[in-house]
């Protein structure tokens, strides 16, 4: 290959990397351009890339005169709650799965694997059903509890994933020189895994956050209402408030960043780990 068309190649790679980047991007910027956009502006300008006059307004009357603090607290309980608890049932459970054989094994898998095959929409009624005589309807607990369950197959397979990574060896050697199973474990094999443990919860995290249906079907008081469900509120019977809801939007997105950019170096160690076997 000549140079020349080893630099088209690598400009071309470049220019569809930016393209891509831009598209993802869009929508943030968009939520962001409406979140500043005074009311006035928001019809009247037509299409703009940015508003001839930009306020902090909207981001006020969220802070201030909204519900949107509470949702925040709410979610914020709900996910990290949900994503800590998975995170530790979803590691024993896939260090079971990995390490040890026992009878019923497959049909246990089995049996995880075809909890995620059924549509949510058909379990909302039986969920309801459950937790209403438990008195966990409205309420944060029988959210997380929900959340859990339904997070922790998936986790457990990600995390047995992780754990066939790691040579049986280690913790072989371990036992040999006098440590308990469980002390091989905690003290070897779980710092090994930190990588896919914070994949986990950066995943599990994510999909609590974010999660509206079952909110939505479990929760009917605005006092235990999280973030997804909280934005419904900006929109009235005749009327959408954009600029209050996409602040809203904007403000959400701040502890999800900011969790990432905590559990960054051991989430890209997590989402590749087993590319390369060594």
């Amino acid at each position: 290959m000549t140079s020349s068309k080893r630099i088209g190649m690598t400009v071309a790679h470049r220019l569809a990397i930016l393209v891509y980047i831009a598209f993802a991007l869009f929508p943030l910027f968009w939520l962001v351009k409406v979140s500043v956009t005074p009311n006035d502006l928001l019809y009247s300008e037509g299409v703009k890339m940015w508003p001839s006059r930009a306020t902090l307004d909207h981001f006020a009357f969220v802070l201030t005169h909204s519900d949107f603090p509470l949702f925040f607290r709410n979610s914020m309980i709900v996910s990290v709650s949900t994503a800590f608890i998975v995170t530790i049932l979803s590691s024993i459970g896939g260090y079971a799965l990995s390490r040890f054989t026992f009878r019923g094994k497959i049909w246990i898998v089995g049996l995880m694997l075809l909890t995620q095959m059924f549509p949510l929409v058909m379990l909302i009624a039986p969920i309801f059903k459950m937790l209403s005589p438990l008195g966990l309807t409205n309420s944060l607990s029988g959210l997380i509890l929900v959340y859990v369950a339904f997070n922790v197959p998936f986790a457990t397979f990600l995390m047995q994933s992780f754990f066939d990574g790691i040579p049986k060896d280690l913790e072989e050697a371990a036992m040999i020189d006098g440590a308990t199973r469980f002390m091989a474990f905690r003290q070897i094999i779980l710092p090994l895994t930190l990588p896919g443990m914070a994949a986990t919860l950066g995943f599990v995290f994510t999909a609590a956050w974010s999660e509206l249906l079952f909110a939505l079907m479990l929760i009917s008081g605005v006092d235990a209402s999280t973030f997804p469900v909280g934005l419904l509120s900006f929109v009235s019977k005749f009327s959408v408030d954009f600029g209050q809801m996409m602040a809203a939007g904007v403000l959400a997105l701040i502890p999800a960043c900011l969790f990432f950019l905590l559990i960054q170096r051991y989430l890209v160690q997590g989402l590749t780990a087993g590319a390369v076997k060594g």
